[in-house]
C-alpha cells in the first residue's frame, strides 16, 4: 500500500477543534472528506453546532497537500482514503501584552498530521 503524508507544524489553530473535524473526516475518501470541510467554510454544515471556520480552512489546506503529494508519487487520487489523522499540542507562544504590566495570554497552536493511502 502507497502512502503519502502531509504535515503542518505550528498551526494557529487549536488543537481541541482539530482533534473534533480529523475524527470527522479519518477514514472517508480525500474527496468526501473536502466536501465536509468545504461545507463547514461554506458554513452549509457544521460539528455540534459550531462551524470551526479556521480550522477547517487550515486541514482543507493540509487535505489538498496530501493529496498533490500522493499525485507526485503517481498514485490514483480518486481511490485516496485518509489513513491516519492527528493533532498535537505545539509550541506555546506569548501574545502581545495588555496594558497591565508583565502580563501576556498563551496563544494556541497545534501539530497537525495527515496519511492518505491508496487503496
Amino acid at each position: 500500500m502507497k502512502t503519502a503524508i502531509a504535515k503542518e507544524t505550528n498551526a494557529v489553530i487549536s488543537v481541541k477543534t482539530s482533534r473534533e473535524l480529523l475524527k470527522e473526516i479519518k477514514g472517508k475518501k480525500v474527496d468526501k472528506a473536502k466536501k465536509f470541510l468545504e461545507g463547514l467554510l461554506e458554513q452549509k454544515r457544521d460539528v455540534d453546532g459550531q462551524y470551526h471556520t479556521k480550522t477547517a480552512g487550515k486541514l482543507l489546506a493540509i487535505v489538498r497537500s496530501a493529496e498533490a503529494n500522493a499525485k507526485n508519487k503517481t498514485m490514483n487520487v480518486e481511490r485516496l482514503f485518509i489513513k491516519n489523522a492527528r493533532a498535537d499540542k505545539a509550541e506555546r507562544r506569548i501574545l502581545a501584552k495588555s496594558r497591565a504590566p508583565h502580563r501576556g495570554r498563551v496563544g494556541k497552536s497545534a501539530n497537525i498530521e495527515i496519511v492518505v493511502e491508496e487503496r
